[in-house]
């Protein structure tokens, strides 16, 4: 004689097993990520002029559950320019096409802030009027720290970017505006926190040596440590050039995507070479990477090339 399983078991061992089966049955979710989007010069004016940077890429850009891009300029509504070498200001035409193309933008860099703190709270207000979500900046410390948490395919994705390249005045403050610094112990607690709310957790780094083929020993030591936190994936840019690509603990570091859209300067080589990178996360959990190469052409737009690898 079998003896009855009380209730409150029987729900709790159906909930399990309906649980198991929805991960496994959750399809692949496939996120690509595209290096630094410069949209003044030559971009800039493209856009000014009715046309879109964006044109030849764009069928890579929508195989894809989402798409990130890391935003290399100030698009904002006032504010001035700051003192600095470089400052690139974007046309606010190119919010529509940025909301087009991708699913978020990262704000960690050291050009988001080159219009000001007044200017940097216009261009969160755009991109909140432009519905194009975004990470890695906010009004605040909190703010600029907090996962932008997306959900594709059954599949909540968190993402986190920061930015390790001066001025350090574009950081945000806890009562004033900017990026999120990268700063080791806070971005492992970040890390930690994101994953309370997601299933899968995405750093972009904006970091490292300008056009070093190779990441430094230190960005090498910080990435590990950082997979190893709970990272499922580092991606970084802003060296303009690519670098190499590792696995730790079955997870990608990319350590630079290289360009993704960016006008060159007059000492500049005549074509650059970035990466849009795929992540395709199965029911397992373990990613999987597939690059795709771009060339830009003298004015900064890219064009899709026979990946090598």
């Amino acid at each position: 004689m079998r003896t009855a399983l009380p209730r409150r078991l029987l729900l709790a061992g159906l909930a399990l097993s309906m649980s198991r089966s929805a991960r496994a049955e959750n399809p692949p979710v496939r996120i690509v990520f595209a290096g630094d989007i410069m949209l003044d010069g030559g971009p800039g004016h493209l856009v000014t002029n009715g046309g879109d940077p964006f044109a030849d890429v764009a069928a890579a850009l929508r195989d894809a559950d989402l798409t990130v891009g890391n935003l290399e300029c100030a698009i904002v509504k006032k504010g001035h320019a700051v003192d600095k070498p470089y400052t690139f200001r974007g046309p606010e035409k190119a919010l529509p096409l940025l909301k087009q193309h991708f699913a978020a933008v990262s704000l960690a860099n050291n050009h988001a802030g080159d219009w000001g703190k007044a200017g940097f709270l216009t261009e969160l207000e755009l991109l909140r009027e432009t519905k194009l979500p975004y990470f890695g900046g906010g009004a605040n410390t909190r703010e600029a720290h907090q996962p932008l948490v997306l959900t594709a395919r059954g599949r909540r994705v968190a993402f986190l970017g920061y930015n390790d390249f001066p001025p350090r005045s574009f950081a945000a403050g806890p009562s004033s505006p900017g990026t999120a610094w990268l700063v080791e112990k806070d971005v492992i607690a970040d890390i930690k926190a994101a994953h309370a709310g997601a299933d899968i957790v995405l750093l972009f780094l904006h970091w490292g040596e300008e056009i070093e083929p190779e990441a430094t020993p230190d960005q090498k030591a910080l990435a590990r440590k950082l997979i190893d936190a709970g990272a499922d994936a580092v991606i970084g840019g802003h060296s303009h050039v690519t670098q190499s690509v590792e696995w730790h603990n079955n997870r990608p570091i990319v350590y630079s995507l290289g360009n993704f859209v960016f006008d060159y300067f007059p000492n500049d080589p005549p074509v650059w070479k970035g990466w849009m990178v795929k992540l395709t996360f199965g029911p397992s959990g373990r990613p999987q990477l597939k690059k795709t190469d771009v060339e830009l052409d003298p004015v900064g737009i890219p064009h899709p090339i026979p990946s090598q690898k």
